[in-house]
């Protein structure tokens, strides 16, 4: 018997932003914010991060790598989509 394992987290954005009609653009970017957001953190699970790692990253975004202030809107979005 073949068990089904449950959708991978970013099939399950897709499958969210799709089923809220959000446009296509909306959902490649919070795809690749999601996918940041868990690279920058060595690949952990969202479900196991915190708020202290959601303000590093936003703090990293803004210090380091110095994006706008439209894109810091943007990954702070997907954050709270997520």
């Amino acid at each position: 018997m073949e068990q089904k394992h449950p959708p991978k987290l970013l099939d399950q954005v897709r499958t969210r932003i799709r089923y809220l009609h959000l446009s296509s653009s909306t959902e490649q970017a919070y795809v690749y914010w999601v996918r940041r957001f868990i690279f920058s953190k060595g690949k952990q699970h969202p479900k196991i991060m915190g708020g202290d790692e959601i303000e590093r990253f936003l703090n990293y975004l803004a210090t380091e790598l110095q994006v706008s202030a439209s894109t810091q809107n943007q990954s702070m979005n997907t954050i709270v989509f997520l």
